[in-house]
């Protein structure tokens, strides 16, 4: 077998560093897709360096209005910012495939000139044929001689057909009997037997390019000087160290990087959409609706998570710091991040340590930062927030309880209006008179303090009520709870009723005191 060539990532050179994130507006934006934006941008911004966002739009039969207006306000809420983009106008403009359209043909034609490359006429009735009587048939060296396109034909017939305009694509033309290699930034030393890889389209019937030619074109001409990807495309490999090679460009081909799949909760295959949909968890950043199926797949941001769980969460499926430490803000996993430390090893997704995250975040925010998130969570559930610095309040009070943004609602809904109902089972079978006098002393100790209750005095006054009715704990902080919250939740009692201020708390304890009566 002949080594064609080998290309090892060279040391970090003063060249500038340059990432791209080049999605398809397809549709939704899987967490897998957002993980290879985030370490693109990581490691440019660890190095220095210019995070690109390029659309790449050339499948014009897959593309989903709207899809591009989404992928970036997904990166807008991870933070994950484009240094140039279609909407940030770069020196390396356009960034959108489909306004590049011309040059891909320039570099498809050069190829074929070189002998690199050859036109292909076959009909997709005709390639469906072989792949129906040859078994495994691949448009490659074992085939292409007998197919229709210019190694088979004649220079003159070759020519009269693309005078006449007959529909064509352009294919690569891989060498047979060859090796090539490159070094990967996490997979180390990686190649590829020429014969086992078939003449990809670069240029499409349409004029268009494919993803092969596009990617490596784009790549040159915006001096990308690293590319991380997820490792499905590692096949893809040979014929683009081919076409750097081919088109003489090989000495300035990005260092690449393959990540980790993503794998279901079970380990067992990549994480899809219908997974999420099956075991009841996104995997999508954001909500995203498909005008033509009139299909809404959730999101996280919409199911209540923050940007910062989920650019940590993101950050840990296949990368640590070489520490027990799991909890980085975008900053310290800009300024901790190195691709040495991605494993190659697939990560498995698990929706409950996606919450954990969720929940320590929650806990880590101040409440100021909160506010917005939790106003509007109150909001869509009809409570309108008048008093600022009472939510802050609340907000700390409540946090450490919640795991995703909705919970703010269940879990201080009580603070902003009285409860509606009670958990009367949990009161009712052992109430009794003792229970009931205790509450009306406690009722008359309450009249006689401030207007605002200090939670430690109240305690010590309330448990010393409890001693001298003979009552224990289990008798009366449950029923005293549930007058308050409405059922057994909460945050310590003292601090609720504290936060409620003497007046609010006396009428919840009468209006209870008539329903457990009643």
């Amino acid at each position: 077998m002949k080594l064609r060539f080998a290309i090892f990532a060279p040391a970090m050179s003063d060249k500038k560093v340059r990432l791209r994130f080049a999605p398809s507006p397809t549709g939704g934006l899987h967490l897998g897709g957002v993980r290879t934006a985030l370490f693109n941008y990581l490691f440019a911004k660890n190095h220095g360096g210019d995070f690109i966002l390029r659309i790449e739009d050339t499948d014009q039969t897959r593309y989903v209005d709207g899809a591009e207006k989404y992928i970036m306000e997904c990166l807008d809420w991870c933070g994950i910012t484009p240094d140039e983009s279609p909407a940030v106008c770069g020196p390396f403009a356009p960034y959108r495939q489909s306004e590049r359209k011309s040059l891909y043909r320039e570099y498809a034609e050069k190829l074929v000139r070189e002998g690199h490359a050859y036109y292909a006429f076959d009909t997709p009735e005709e390639l469906d044929r072989n792949r129906k009587e040859i078994p495994n048939f691949q448009y490659g060296h074992a085939y292409r001689d007998t197919l229709r396109n210019s190694l088979s034909l004649s220079q003159h017939d070759t020519d009269k057909l693309l005078d006449a305009g007959e529909p064509h694509v352009i294919r690569i033309k891989v060498p047979v009997g060859e090796t090539v290699s490159f070094n990967d930034m996490i997979r180390g030393h990686v190649s590829f037997d020429t014969n086992q890889v078939d003449d990809k389209v670069l240029l499409k019937a349409d004029g268009m390019p494919t993803y092969h030619l596009a990617v490596v074109v784009d790549d040159y001409l915006m001096k990308i000087s690293h590319a991380f990807r997820g490792e499905e495309w590692l096949p893809s490999a040979p014929v683009h160290l081919l076409l750097w090679d081919y088109l003489g460009w090989k000495a300035d081909m990005p260092q690449w990087a393959h990540l980790p799949l993503i794998l279901k909760p079970d380990g067992h295959g990549k994480l899809s959409k219908r997974d999420g949909a099956r075991l009841g968890f996104p995997v999508y950043a954001m909500n995203w609706f498909d005008a033509k199926t009139g299909e809404l797949t959730p999101g996280f941001r919409e199911l209540g998570f923050l940007p910062e769980a989920f650019d940590n969460l993101l950050a840990m499926l296949g990368w640590n710091d070489g520490t027990d430490n799991e909890i980085f803000s975008l900053d310290e996993l800009k300024e901790k991040f190195s691709i040495d430390r991605v494993s190659k090893a697939v990560a498995k997704f698990d929706f409950e340590k996606a919450k954990w995250y969720n929940a320590e975040w929650i806990k880590k925010l101040k409440a100021e930062s909160l506010k917005p998130k939790v106003v509007e969570v109150l909001a869509q559930n009809g409570i309108t927030i008048t008093d600022e610095s009472y939510l802050l309040k609340v907000i700390d009070a409540v946090k450490e309880r919640c795991v995703l943004l909705g919970d703010f609602y269940q879990q201080s809904a009580y603070f902003f209006e009285a409860p509606k109902a009670y958990d009367e089972n949990a009161v009712k079978l052992k109430w009794n008179e003792a229970k009931n006098e205790f509450f009306k002393t406690l009722l008359v100790i309450l009249n006689k303090v401030d207007e605002t209750i200090d939670a430690h005095i109240f305690e010590e006054q309330f448990k010393a009520l409890m001693e001298e009715k003979s009552l224990k704990a289990g008798d009366v902080m449950l029923p005293f709870r549930i007058m308050l919250v409405g059922g057994k939740f909460g945050p310590h009692v003292f601090d609720i009723a504290a936060l409620l201020g003497k007046d609010e708390t006396i009428c919840r304890v009468e209006k209870a005191l008539m329903v457990f009566n009643g």
